[in-house]
């Protein structure tokens, strides 16, 4: 379930362990980003930027504040060098495949698409978990309509040299007749990169 921009090239500059934050320059605007694990109190800004989308199911602010507690190892938060929050990944190991990264929701503020923060936002992700539980596959849904979901996980598939596979997971049986199925999407197995970079 995403509302990402395009992705872009992976940015030359990765988390530096559990709790590094991932700098990044805006080609377009000159504006730069600090890509960070969130804490309780941005999960009210990721709230918002989620109401804002129009596009993704946005969850209850109880939601977003209890996620930045407990899934922060697996979720980023984007802010602009104003300060403003521009962007999030949200993720959560799956209890029953512990190696296994479930991206939920990715989004980006319309003031910061075209800088290729969602693929940025996404490598940070999957490097903080990395780090901390030691993943080795992704896995996220998207619906068949959002083309730029599926290029964003199909570009994160070519950064780290594995295969994307698609499947069916949920349809109209159980989310209704008014809204599109959901895909699953496996990404890996990903080797772990001890040089830390990804070329």
């Amino acid at each position: 379930m995403t509302a990402p921009e395009q992705a872009e090239p992976r940015a030359s500059s990765t988390l530096s362990g559990a709790g590094g934050s991932a700098p990044g320059a805006d080609a377009g605007g000159g504006r730069s980003y600090e890509i960070v694990a969130p804490v309780p109190t941005d999960g009210v800004d990721m709230w918002r930027l989620a109401v804002e989308s129009h596009t993704l199911d946005a969850n209850s602010r109880y939601a977003y504040v209890l996620w930045c507690r407990d899934f922060a190892r697996s979720s980023v938060i984007a802010r602009r060098d104003d300060g403003r929050a521009v962007g999030y990944v949200t993720g959560y190991l799956r209890p029953e495949s512990e190696h296994t990264l479930l991206i939920w929701q990715v989004c980006v503020d319309p003031v910061a698409r075209g800088a290729g923060l969602a693929g940025r936002m996404l490598d940070a992700a999957w490097d903080r978990a990395v780090a901390t539980a030691g993943v080795a596959r992704m896995e996220t849904t998207i619906t068949p309509d959002n083309e730029s979901s599926i290029k964003l996980f199909s570009s994160f598939a070519r950064r780290h040299d594995t295969t994307i596979e698609r499947e069916d997971l949920f349809g109209p049986d159980l989310l209704g007749d008014e809204r599109e199925p959901e895909h699953l999407y496996r990404i890996g197995p990903i080797a772990s990169n001890t040089e830390g970079e990804k070329t």
